[in-house]
């Protein structure tokens, strides 16, 4: 904790950005002190994200001056920026995924060895040394490629360790994160904290804000609104300031009619990742598949949508046997597959925003090889209507819109299929509150048309406001199915937490 009467660590004044000639942060004056853990909150585009990376020298800033240790700075790139103690963990892990663990944590640091010799031995110790830090099991001689998203994520926060900055930003580090890792990441961060360094956490989820951070600025359309102890506000004061008025409940299910079963699974198994799966989901139906990262509940997924099949077990659609090998079998049985991971598995990064929403309907757009432009564009810009996205242009790379905008250019890509049955994996992961009130809405009206949906996610209170029914996954195997009415925090978690077989009653 900063004690009282301490000089700021940063001094922001005046911080103002422009892209294009839109201003998206408007005199931002915040002071960061040595030793707090400092939250920024906001809706996506409300400018907390843009702030961080100015700091990052990830930006540049339009106008304004930064402040280090009492000195002004001109943190004029993300290289500068390391040199002067400041460290970025991004949302999305980033890495070279062909080179190893150890690698990808030496890379910027590492000054070889007389003769050009790479010392294996050394870097892989040092490597070792830094991943025990976090208490985590990775072994830091494989390539980063296949590591899941939480591994990942973790070497990230080890690479940010290595650094030993006196500041780091913490952008969403906790979203691919299971409870476990996420306590061990805030062991970490309070002892980095102790030993007085500086964090800025960003997030999306307010207990992990109230459990971890001192105090919070909060960000609306590019101004700063508020800064204050975190005691000092509840969520419904922090929510207010962050959307700039009540949220009183943006979590129901809506109303739908459930028909007859429109996806059956009995016995799926593939082994090593899940065992004996059966389970249906009927029309007008949401039901939720929970348990904690690394149960198989994606792996279900993947292999009901054909990215990696199982290897037994049956599938119908409609009452209809189907074998599905692959994504394009999947579609034209009518599903359709949102995926966790929307960086590597969801968007086309580089391409625009347009190419990204229709690139599962090739045959609406060119039926004979043909590109109908006029048909193309109609097509992108009611969906960019229909689910409210917010762009500059149907042109612009989706790569440069927000997470929320992102996620639902992929809904839109996916509805354009007309699927019956749709997939829906961690749908608000990185999504601020506002955009998951949209989302919420845009479930409970899929199901109300029919669709039957199957929606996987870490959060419970969101599985418990929009599921007709639970299933709960641990260790591959499905260990319950609960009614909404009978829907608890206590009952999911009791389910999803592994047992200690033969343990005594």
């Amino acid at each position: 904790m900063s004690e009282a009467g301490a000089s700021p660590l940063l001094s922001a004044r005046g911080i103002s950005k422009s892209f294009a000639g839109v201003e998206v942060l408007r005199n931002v004056d915040l002071d960061l002190m040595p030793g707090e853990i400092h939250a920024l909150l906001g809706e996506n585009g409300a400018g907390k994200s843009t702030f961080a990376k100015i700091i990052a020298g990830v930006h540049r800033p339009t106008r304004g001056t930064l402040q280090l240790g009492g000195t002004t700075v001109d943190v004029a790139s993300p290289v500068a920026a390391q040199k002067l103690g400041i460290t970025l963990i991004h949302q999305e892990p980033i890495s070279f995924p062909d080179l190893s663990v150890a690698e990808n944590l030496v890379l910027g640091r590492s000054d070889g060895a007389p003769l050009g010799r790479v010392p294996w031995a050394a870097i892989n110790r040092d490597a070792r040394r830094l991943i025990d830090l976090l208490g985590v099991r990775i072994d830091v001689t494989r390539p980063m490629r296949g590591l899941s998203i939480a591994d990942q994520q973790m070497v990230e926060i080890a690479r940010a360790l290595a650094s030993d900055s006196r500041l780091i930003i913490m952008d969403e580090p906790t979203a691919p994160l299971t409870p476990k890792e996420v306590e061990t990441l805030f062991g970490i961060a309070r002892r980095l904290r102790d030993e007085g360094r500086t964090i800025i956490f960003i997030s999306h989820r307010l207990e992990e804000v109230r459990a971890l951070c001192d105090r919070v600025t909060i960000f609306r359309d590019g101004n700063k609104i508020a800064t204050e102890a975190i005691g000092k506000l509840s969520d419904a004061d922090i929510i207010r300031l962050m959307i700039g008025r009540p949220l009183k409940e943006y979590m129901h299910k809506g109303k739908s009619q459930i028909g007859e079963v429109a996806l059956e699974v009995e016995h799926l198994t593939l082994p090593g990742y899940f065992d004996d799966i059966s389970f249906s989901v009927r029309k007008g139906e949401i039901v939720g598949l929970g348990g904690l990262v690394g149960a198989g509940r994606t792996d279900v997924a993947r292999a009901l949508f054909g990215v990696a099949p199982a290897a037994s077990g049956s599938v119908r659609v409609g009452g209809r046997p189907v074998t599905i090998t692959d994504p394009a079998q999947a579609i034209a049985e009518g599903l359709a597959f949102v995926p966790e991971d929307r960086a590597v598995a969801g968007i086309f990064r580089t391409l625009s925003v347009e190419q990204n929403i229709l690139a599962a309907v090739p045959g609406q757009i060119a039926p004979r090889g043909v590109i109908r432009r006029g048909v193309e564009k109609a097509l992108a810009q009611d969906a960019v209507k229909r689910l409210r996205i917010r762009l500059a242009s149907l042109r612009q790379p989706i790569g440069e819109l927000s997470g929320g905008n992102q996620q639902k250019a992929i809904l839109a890509r996916w509805l354009l299929t007309d699927p019956s049955v749709l997939i829906l994996d961690e749908p608000t992961r990185g999504i601020d509150i506002g955009v998951k009130a949209e989302f919420y809405d845009m479930i409970g009206e899929l199901a109300a048309s029919g669709r039957a949906i199957l929606l996987i996610s870490s959060e419970l209170p969101e599985l418990l406001a929009l599921c007709d029914r639970v299933l709960v996954m641990s260790e591959g195997r499905l260990t319950a199915d609960i009614a909404r009415a009978e829907a608890t925090q206590e009952k999911i978690m009791s389910a999803a937490v592994p047992q200690v077989r033969g343990a005594a009653a």
